[in-house]
């Protein structure tokens, strides 16, 4: 009988128990769904932030009572202070006739990602522009003039086809400036085609065309020479600028026609050397240990032979001190004393090793008889190996990494 009783009363407090919590839980949910507790914020919001605050808590306490199915559309806080149209469904639309919306800069988020969005339906103008052509306004420091021209080849007639459109920021010696063109298609120097003389202008605009009779297999073996003229009141001529272009590199074809440009070079007036002359550019980049040459033309070459038959190559070999590295050629223009080339060669040089290396560049000849003749070569290093120009071309290279350094050298026989 006491067990009896005694698991009586601990059934009833245990009974009394849950009725007891289930009575506060009951409670407390009748409180939480009749109120709410407003949620301030840490920060000093801005007047745009607290109109957003309001607008969400006016928001709250409509819905609180009674759910309903609409979506609200919440205004962010950089569109605040645009005219809009009350609509119903409790939407908005802006009146603003503006096509896009530029987007905030700053810390990027949710928020103001839905801030800096495009309207959609509407189109950004600024994805559909060209890019600027600023041939005609970016002009380096030190620039003598820009031509512009157009080459167009002719399968069926064998026709070269060379039309010179325009020159820009010619500077002459004198005041005024009356301008005129020759054209000429090297290898051949002795005719030219020349075009009228434009009066008093530093920027002529020529739009004239001109054929050079040429076949396709000695197509790739000519160059374009461009030499622009002022004619002063004496009726001398002065030489203002040369454009040099090979068309080795060129694809052309009839349905090919390429417009070009280029900055106009002053000519070496100096005459040439005993054995000729070699023009090339020297470029080194400490970060990736690469030595750059680049050969562009020789002239003033003695050819053993005057025919088309010879072909001028020049050989490019890096040195460490008596050690030959690396050689490499550029490839053969036939029977001219000025041959152009234009080509890049690169070789790998540790900045420690430049102290004793050197290159050599060596023009030569050879003929069908496959005799090869040396006619000249320059040699360009450290104070180990050179002086005077060749040391000087060597030194700039050095003090001004990254960047083509380009130099005339006479050629000679010694070693």
């Amino acid at each position: 009988q006491a067990v009896a009783v005694a698991g009586g009363i601990t059934g009833g407090i245990l009974l009394f128990i849950l009725i007891g919590i289930a009575a506060y839980l009951l409670w407390k949910k009748n409180c939480c769904f009749l109120s709410y507790e407003k949620l301030t914020s840490p920060v000093k919001t801005t007047n745009a932030n607290a109109i957003f605050q309001d607008q969400l808590t006016s928001e709250i306490q409509l819905k609180s009572t009674s759910r309903s199915t609409s979506v609200p559309f919440i205004i962010p806080p950089t569109l605040h202070g645009r005219d809009w149209i009350n609509l119903t469904n409790e939407e908005h639309v802006q009146e603003d006739s503006d096509p896009y919306m530029i987007p905030q800069s700053g810390p990027r988020s949710s928020f103001h990602s839905l801030a800096g969005a495009y309207v959609v339906g509407t189109i950004n103008p600024e994805l559909y522009k060209f890019p600027e052509d600023k041939s005609e306004t970016d002009f380096p420091e030190g620039n003598i003039g820009r031509l512009w021209f157009s080459i167009e080849y002719e399968q069926e007639s064998e026709r070269l086809l060379v039309s010179l459109i325009k020159v820009r920021k010619l500077q002459p010696p004198a005041d005024s400036c009356s301008p005129f063109v020759k054209i000429y298609l090297l290898p051949d120097e002795r005719s030219c085609l020349q075009t009228k003389t434009k009066r008093k202008t530093l920027n002529p605009q020529f739009d004239e065309n001109f054929v050079f009779q040429v076949s396709s297999k000695m197509l790739l073996q000519r160059t374009l020479k461009f030499l622009v003229y002022h004619v002063d009141k004496q009726k001398k001529h002065h030489l203002l600028g040369q454009v040099i272009f090979p068309l080795k590199n060129e694809t052309l074809t009839d349905d090919n026609k390429l417009v070009i440009w280029r900055d106009l070079e002053k000519e070496n007036l100096e005459p040439p050397s005993e054995y000729g002359d070699i023009q090339f550019s020297l470029s080194y980049n400490d970060y990736l240990g690469r030595l750059t040459v680049v050969v562009l033309r020789a002239r003033g070459l003695k050819l053993q032979e005057e025919s088309h038959a010879v072909s001028v190559y020049v050989k490019v070999s890096l040195m460490n001190h008596n050690k030959l590295i690396k050689s490499k050629k550029t490839a053969a223009v036939l029977g001219s004393p000025n041959p152009v080339y234009n080509e890049t060669f690169s070789f790998k040089a540790d900045q420690r090793e430049l102290d004793a290396a050197s290159l050599n560049l060596s023009v030569l000849q050879s003929t069908k008889a496959e005799k090869t003749h040396l006619l000249g070569r320059v040699v360009v290093g450290p104070f180990m190996y050179t002086r005077g120009k060749e040391l000087e071309h060597w030194n700039e290279m050095i003090s001004k990494p990254k960047e083509l350094v380009k130099r005339w050298h006479a050629l000679c026989h010694s070693t």
